[in-house]
């Protein structure tokens, strides 16, 4: 839905076809039905709605406390749909990430206490663990997890969705942020913001938590200020929740977002420069080859933005040569 719904051409649409979606899913689940067909019956619901991706939008990563940055209502001030009303493409963080984190934690202290010279017997200790046997299988039950994952969201026509590589958002972390220190997501937010700046995945990160939520605002907030001293071009924003702070949060948004778009344009100029497109032959090439305007096309990350992605879509498919980027 937050992939879509930003360039549905009938306002509406998208939420609709979420609607019969959810009914499949819970018919399927409510009457030990096919799971699989339910999901093939939402693809063809998600295939109906008409988009228009060529309008330049910023995305933003959601990021922050766990339940802050996932529920969708006055608990973090309706941040998905204001920014999407504010003319941005939300980016959330899927459930499964968490899941996925929360293995990749116990296969990791594992590996860290079963070469300790004694066995720690302490309330999370691996005492009477058996590491060498408990690592394997919570590897194999990541691989497991993953493949589930990816038969799910195919079956639905959820094209090119990729869960995290947890090693190597640990690695990048790591000179940041210790990553066996405990406390919310640990060591996952200052992760994100680094991928988001260094991958050029976003526009702007938004940062969401409860105000005095220690893990997030406290610590990782502390430690974004040394990643965008030294990544001058990331957006950042880390916003606390509170019963009365609604229009403050908004106003500081709306400035950021102002910065986003400027950066966002930049690189669809810089974009349309490297393949020596105009906006009307963008728009035309679009129009023209069905695949850009099917509501599950899912283009490769190339950029900050869906529209920077499809313009090197539409380019490399032209087969032209990019020139060099502009300063």
């Amino acid at each position: 839905g937050y992939r879509i719904r930003p360039y549905e051409r009938d306002p509406g649409t998208t939420d609709a076809a979420l609607t019969v979606c959810q009914e499949h899913v819970c018919k399927a689940l409510s009457s030990n039905r096919s799971l699989l067909r339910a999901l093939w019956r939402c693809r063809r619901a998600l295939e109906g709605i008409a988009v228009d991706r060529s309008r330049p939008k910023p995305r933003v990563s959601l990021i922050g406390e766990f339940w802050a940055m996932t529920t969708e209502g006055d608990g973090n001030y309706r941040l998905q749909t204001f920014l999407e009303s504010e003319g941005a493409e939300v980016e959330i963080q899927l459930l499964s990430s968490w899941v996925l984190f929360l293995i990749w934690e116990t296969r990791y202290e594992i590996g860290r206490r079963q070469y300790l010279r004694q066995v720690d017997d302490g309330r999370r200790g691996s005492q009477g663990t058996n590491g060498h046997r408990l690592r394997p299988l919570l590897w194999l039950a990541d691989r497991l997890f993953r493949m589930v994952f990816q038969v799910l969201a195919r079956t639905a026509g959820l094209a090119k969705y990729e869960l995290p590589d947890l090693d190597k958002l640990a690695e990048l972390a790591h000179p940041y942020y210790d990553v066996s220190l405990r406390g919310g997501e640990g060591h996952m937010e200052v992760a994100k913001v680094l991928q988001n700046v260094l991958e050029n995945k976003v526009s702007m990160t938004l940062s969401v938590k409860p105000f005095g939520c220690m893990p997030s605002s406290g610590v990782s907030d502390g430690i974004q200020s040394l990643i965008t001293e030294r990544h001058p071009g990331s957006i950042f924003l880390p916003i606390e929740t509170t019963g009365d702070g609604a229009v403050n949060a908004y106003s500081r948004i709306q400035m950021q977002l102002y910065k986003a778009r400027k950066k966002m344009q930049r690189e669809t100029e810089q974009a349309l420069a490297r393949y020596n497109m105009g906006r009307d032959e963008l728009q035309t090439h679009i129009n023209s080859i069905p695949r850009y305007t099917r509501a599950l096309y899912r283009s490769t990350r190339r950029g900050g933005s869906t529209n920077v992605d499809l313009i090197h879509d539409v380019g490399r498919g032209l087969g032209r040569t990019h020139t060099p980027p502009l300063d």
